[in-house]
């Protein structure tokens, strides 16, 4: 049953020791946020209307430049005291109680929980999306984009490239293979935690993924030089071997290390102190332009001296900005060292430069795909939050 606000505020707006200025603006801000309610259900009707058009032709839930719009709009028209900050913080819930109306937005990521990727899920679902979704952890990065394609999950978000490590590989073949685009960017900083029993100096092994590994490798070298190191398939399982082994420790997040129930033994041990990961956002519909975005292709070329050279070259007759280059074994060749190409530059292929530049490279190349376009992301997200720790007693 609905209810109604009071006319009067409900904390003493018009008590007997209230100042009658201060009862007066208390009863402005109820009738003004008696009108947001209104407004807001007004909207949330017309979300419910657009979600029976999407229905019926058969588009995406999650439409990034409609929503990057929606905010610019919105910015556009704030003259304050909302700073920008605030408005689009706002705007993220209003979205994502929109987007709930039409059904809850499903994120998957390569679990289990507690690891950089469930974080950058995190990002990709609360802080560009809203508060509404839910999680799918799956257990390799084939099955990310498995469950996206089938639309068990609504989105995919899978680490593409570290600013030490480089390209994350595994991701680049899935994608070789697969219809999915990214639609989204997601940059997390990577903030990585020896956590474990202790004290230091008793720790004879130490557990994580390899891209950890790799990226704390001198912090290792300088301090735990004898441990041994042993590879696991995610940082929040670093975080459970070292829980069971007295002598062990893991390179992990420290949310990961609280969950297990072991201590910080080192924080930042990471050899970069601008340790980056980007993350996709993984979609089946490639987002519509912005006016500010980036473009992902993958080619493969023939043997012929030039045509790496000629390819590229439709990129820079054009001004167009190449922003990352990296190449890959093909898996689909016939002989070996056969390669892909993975290429991002700036740009979005609905843009009558990109489109040219597309068909001029496509007659270079034996092959050539889109991988996806999104609006270009400068800011970098924070490490994942720590949880309590669990009792293992």
């Amino acid at each position: 049953m609905a209810t109604t606000m009071p006319d009067r505020a409900i904390d003493g707006a018009t008590g007997p020791d209230t100042p009658p200025a201060l009862a007066d603006i208390r009863l402005q801000i109820d009738t003004v946020d008696r009108e947001l309610v209104a407004l807001l259900n007004r909207r949330a009707r017309l979300s419910v209307e657009v979600a029976g058009v999407k229905r019926g032709a058969g588009t995406a839930t999650y439409h990034p430049a409609r929503e990057h719009q929606v905010v610019t709009n919105v910015l556009a028209a704030n003259d304050g005291p909302l700073a920008p900050a605030h408005v689009r913080a706002i705007w993220a819930e209003i979205l994502s109680a929109s987007r709930d109306l039409q059904r809850p937005m499903r994120v998957a990521y390569l679990g289990p929980a507690n690891t950089f990727s469930h974080r950058a899920a995190e990002v990709a679902a609360r802080v560009r999306f809203g508060s509404f979704a839910e999680y799918v952890p799956c257990r390799s990065f084939a099955e990310v984009f498995a469950a996206t394609e089938r639309g068990t999950a609504d989105i995919g978000v899978v680490p593409v490239e570290n600013s030490v490590e480089g390209a994350v590989g595994g991701v680049l073949d899935v994608f070789a293979e697969s219809p999915l685009v990214i639609a989204a960017e997601i940059r997390l900083q990577i903030t990585h935690f020896l956590v474990g029993h202790g004290p230091l100096g008793l720790v004879e092994r130490v557990y994580s993924h390899p891209q950890a590994l790799g990226q704390c490798r001198n912090w290792l070298m300088q301090n735990l030089p004898n441990a041994q190191t042993i590879e696991t398939s995610s940082t929040a399982n670093s975080a459970e071997r070292a829980a069971d082994d007295p002598r062990g420790a893991g390179i992990s997040t420290e949310a990961a290390g609280a969950h297990a129930g072991v201590a910080v033994l080192a924080r930042s041990i990471q050899d970069h102190a601008h340790n980056t990961t980007r993350f996709g956002v993984l979609s089946r519909h490639v987002a519509a332009p912005t006016g500010r975005d980036r473009t992902a292709i993958l080619f493969a070329t023939q043997h012929r001296p030039g045509t790496l050279q000629q390819v590229l070259r439709q990129l820079s007759e054009r001004k167009l900005n190449l922003t990352r280059i990296e190449s890959r074994p093909s898996r689909r060749g016939t002989e070996p060292w056969e390669y892909l190409f993975f290429v991002d530059f700036d740009g979005h292929p609905d843009e009558p430069v990109v489109a040219e530049a597309l068909v001029a490279m496509r007659s270079a190349c034996q092959s050539l795909k889109v991988l996806g376009a999104w609006p270009i992301e400068d800011r970098v997200d924070d490490a994942p939050r720590p949880l309590r720790p669990v009792d293992r007693s």
